[in-house]
C-alpha cells in the first residue's frame, strides 16, 4: 500500500503579496518665504519621526526667523534639532546666519533628504553661507555638532540659536531634548532656543508643557514670545480642540543670571 502524497506546505511560508509594500515615493512642497524666495524641498515619503511633513511649528519659526533676523540669525551660529527637510534652517542660511549645523536623526534617508534639500537650494544662499546635516540622537555627546563651530571659526562654547519646531510631542524624549539644549547652546544671554510648536493632541498639552519645567530646573528661563493661529489644521480628521490644533506656540529659553555678550 503506498503512502499518501504529502501536503504542499510552500503557500504557508509565502507571505500574501501586500505583505512587502514598496517604499512611499518622495514628495515635494514648495515654501515662499517672506522674503520672496520660494525653496522646493523635498520631503521623505514616509517616516516614523513624522518628517514627511513640514510642520507647522517649522513654518511659524522661519517666519519669527525672519522677523528677529538681526538678534537671531544675521552672523549668528544655528543649530537646529529634528530639522526634517530643513526649512527653518535653509532660511536662516540664506538670511545670513555664519554657521548652520540642521540635524535630525542618524538615519540614511533622512539624512540623504536633508543634504539634498541643501544642495537643491545652495543657488539661492550667498556664497558666504555655511550649512551642513548631521545624524545626531538628543541627549547624546554633542561633540561632533560643536566641531563645526571651529571649522568656520566661530567663537564661543556653543551655538547662538537653537531651534525645536514640532517636537514636544515625543515626551519621553524631554530629558534628552532639554540635555541637548544644555550642551549645545552657548553660555550668554544673547543665546537663545527657540521651541514651537502645536498641541496636535489637545488632551495632551499638559504633558507637553512639562518640557518647559524640565527646561527651568535645568536653569533656563523661560518666555513665551508667539501665540500664532494658522488658517487650517494640519490633519482635518484629527480628533480634540480645533483651536488648539490650529495654533502654534512659541518659547524662547535663555540662560538665567548671566550677562549679555560684549
Amino acid at each position: 500500500m503506498s503512502s499518501p502524497p504529502s501536503p504542499d506546505l510552500t503557500s504557508i511560508f509565502q507571505e500574501p503579496p501586500e505583505y512587502f509594500r514598496p517604499p512611499k515615493p518622495a514628495t515635494y512642497e514648495s515654501c515662499t518665504l517672506p522674503t520672496g524666495e520660494t525653496f522646493h524641498l523635498r520631503l521623505v515619503g514616509h517616516d516614523p519621526l513624522w518628517a514627511h511633513h513640514i510642520w507647522n511649528g517649522a513654518r511659524t519659526t522661519t517666519t519669527h526667523l525672519h522677523a528677529y533676523a538681526p538678534s537671531l540669525v544675521r552672523g549668528k551660529t544655528i543649530l537646529e534639532l529634528g530639522a526634517g527637510a530643513g526649512l527653518p534652517s535653509l532660511a536662516a542660511a540664506l538670511w545670513g546666519a555664519k554657521t548652520v549645523v540642521m540635524t535630525d536623526y542618524a538615519e540614511p534617508d533622512l539624512l540623504s533628504n536633508m543634504r539634498h534639500n541643501i544642495s537643491s537650494t545652495t543657488p539661492l544662499l550667498p556664497p558666504s553661507a555655511h550649512i551642513v546635516a548631521e545624524g545626531y540622537i538628543w541627549g547624546r555627546d554633542p561633540t561632533s555638532l560643536l566641531a563645526h563651530l571651529s571649522l568656520t571659526k566661530s567663537s564661543g562654547n556653543g551655538f547662538d540659536t537653537l531651534i525645536l519646531a514640532d517636537l514636544l510631542f515625543n515626551h519621553s524624549q524631554h530629558p534628552a531634548l532639554v540635555s541637548t539644549v544644555q550642551g549645545t547652546l552657548a553660555r550668554n544671554k544673547d543665546a537663545v532656543a527657540l521651541v514651537f510648536f502645536t498641541p496636535y493632541r489637545p488632551w495632551l498639552l499638559e504633558l507637553d508643557l512639562r518640557f518647559f519645567e524640565l527646561a527651568r530646573e535645568a536653569g533656563l528661563q523661560v518666555e513665551k514670545v508667539v501665540e500664532e493661529r494658522m488658517e487650517r489644521v494640519m490633519f482635518e480628521d484629527d480628533p480634540g480642540d480645533e483651536g488648539l490644533r490650529r495654533t502654534v506656540f512659541g518659547f524662547e529659553l535663555r540662560w538665567g543670571g548671566l550677562q549679555a555678550e560684549v
